[in-house]
C-alpha cells in the first residue's frame, strides 16, 4: 500500500517529466525553425554570390547587344 507522501511524490514526478518532455518537444520545433532559416539564408547567399560571380558576364553580353542593336558595333 502507498502513502499519501508517496502518491504525492510519484505525482511530482509525472508532472516533471511532462514539464521537460514538453520543454524538449518545444526546443525541436524552435531548431528546425532555425535549421530552416539558416537554409533559406545559405540559398540566398549561394544566389547572390553565383549573381556576383557572372553577372558581369551578362551586363556585358547584355550591352554587347545593345550595341549591335544600335549599329554602334
Amino acid at each position: 500500500m502507498t502513502t499519501p507522501e508517496q502518491e504525492g511524490a510519484e505525482q511530482e514526478r509525472i508532472v516533471q517529466n511532462v514539464r521537460r518532455t514538453a520543454g524538449v518537444h518545444a526546443l525541436k520545433k524552435v531548431c528546425g525553425i532555425v535549421d530552416e532559416d539558416l537554409n533559406e539564408e545559405t540559398a540566398r547567399a549561394k544566389l547572390l554570390q553565383t549573381f556576383l560571380r557572372y553577372g558581369w558576364v551578362i551586363l556585358l553580353v547584355v550591352v554587347l547587344l545593345l550595341a549591335r542593336y544600335l549599329g554602334v558595333i
